[in-house]
């Protein structure tokens, strides 16, 4: 490795450190280098991924906002987008990166909420009738409005409530090895948003010190997971899929940690697109893979969602075509085109990510397969749609303001303004527009 490969490298792991200014160092130097020539910026043409998890809610890699904007940068992805569970902690540290390094960013939050017209039926939150997970995407700044405050502090603090309860109810089961949530969970995560996959991460920690002999921690392991002591020394060197059992098992439907939800635990559904448009973001539905009760009746499910103000479209693409066995893939298939097409009849913007919030799961999605190809245009479009409005916004003039309803006909004639303008605009270019501008002014600086 070359000093300069060295230095690239040390820097590129100084974006993933918890200081906020060390991770701001680090950014400035790979800018410069990339801006310089010192590092050549790819070329991944159509390529995105515009649903992220940062480490500030769980990323499977450990990265930070500022690494996942100089990862898509250096790239040269079309664009990248953050997303975390019910904190807004990145969306300033990714928003100023995407600008530094001249990317197309995108900003989000993710939450579960209850949905009363499904309280009947199961939607993407497996076994848990009523709830979704859902949404809102094109936030601007982490600081939210006044009247938007104590929603946003009430997402946080059910959360984290969710998350030691687990904690609380796991330890027993799992003695000896019991957790100290404030001592043992909470550093796990920069600003304190725990998760279950910190949760999971921190037992297994805990069980190292506990029985630092592998053969002892196996049987462990064995006993309290309920799996042969053959099938656990598979796993005790990987240790995402051994995190992944001890979830599973623990902490799922039959396991010590689960609590069957409720209505109550979670924000009305409605509630929750009320706070993302108070913060000019654009309330997104999340689509799971169509084999739940509620998402099989996708006309049913859009219209719902529209009814209670969504006005975008989320898809993991990966888990809706990717599996060995071809039938399943198959019907995966059509059901991932069902929703494609039931969302363009409704002029709905559709964005797509993988996540990344579990260790193995793509960086970007891949477009060229024979399920996604047919679709990479719209996935292009709701990028850059998110993007314009990201531009726009700070202006008054996002995708749900009072002038995009002033200025566009309908809905189809709205996106075409904002995809066309958040293809040819790049972040560097922000400046030019001024408030109070037509689409059409708009659209001629670029």
């Amino acid at each position: 490795m070359s000093p300069d490969e060295m230095e690239v490298s040390q820097l590129e792991a100084a974006l993933n450190d918890f200081s906020p200014v060390t991770r701001q160092k680090a950014l400035s130097g790979l800018g410069e280098m990339l801006r310089n020539g010192m590092i050549e910026r790819g070329h991944g043409g159509n390529g995105h991924n515009l649903h992220c998890h940062t480490f500030f809610s769980y990323n499977g890699y450990g990265y930070s906002p500022s690494y996942i904007a100089w990862l898509a940068a250096k790239n040269g992805w079309f664009a990248a987008g953050i997303v975390d569970f019910d904190v807004l902690d990145a969306v300033d540290e990714f928003l100023a990166a995407a600008r530094l390094l001249n990317l197309r960013g995108v900003a989000g939050i993710e939450t579960r909420a209850f949905m009363p017209e499904f309280a009947e039926q199961v939607l993407n939150s497996p076994g848990e009738p009523g709830i979704a997970y859902h949404m809102g995407v094109g936030f601007t700044a982490g600081k939210v409005p006044a009247a938007a405050r104590d929603f946003q502090n009430s997402l946080r603090r059910q959360a984290n409530r969710r998350t030691e309860d687990i904690v609380n109810r796991v330890n027993p089961f799992l003695a000896p090895v019991k957790l100290d949530f404030t001592r043992d969970v909470l550093p796990l995560t920069p600003g304190g948003n725990a998760t279950e996959r910190h949760v999971c991460a921190a037992y297994f920690r805990k069980a190292e010190a506990v029985f630092p002999e592998e053969s002892a921690r196996i049987q462990f392991w064995s006993e309290k997971l309920q799996t042969p002591a053959e099938k656990i020394a598979d796993l005790i060197g990987d240790r995402a899929k051994l995190e992944a059992l001890i979830r599973s098992k623990t902490m799922k439907s039959g396991g010590p940690g689960y609590v069957k939800a409720t209505p109550d635990a979670f924000p009305l559904l409605v509630k929750m697109n009320e706070f993302s448009r108070n913060c000019g973001a654009i309330p997104t539905i999340a689509w799971l893979d169509g084999g739940s009760d509620g998402e099989k009746d996708v006309d049913l499910l859009l219209d719902r969602h529209l009814a209670v103000g969504a006005a975008a479209l989320n898809i993991i693409p990966d888990r809706n075509w990717n599996f060995a066995d071809p039938e399943i893939s198959r019907k995966k298939v059509f059901e991932l085109n069902r929703i494609i097409d039931a969302a363009k009849q409704r002029q709905l913007p559709i964005i797509v990510g993988t996540e990344m919030n579990a260790p193995g799961q793509k960086l970007m999605d891949d477009f060229n397969c024979e399920a996604l190809k047919p679709h990479v245009d719209t996935f292009v479009d709701g990028a850059a749609l998110m993007f314009a409005h990201i531009l726009l916004q700070p202006l008054s003039m996002g995708y749900l303001s009072d002038w995009a309803a002033r200025q566009f006909a309908d809905l189809a004639a709205k996106n075409r303004f904002f995809v066309a303008l958040g293809r040819r605009a790049e972040p560097v270019q922000a400046g030019k527009i001024a408030q109070g501008m037509t689409p059409e002014q708009i659209l001629a600086l670029f």
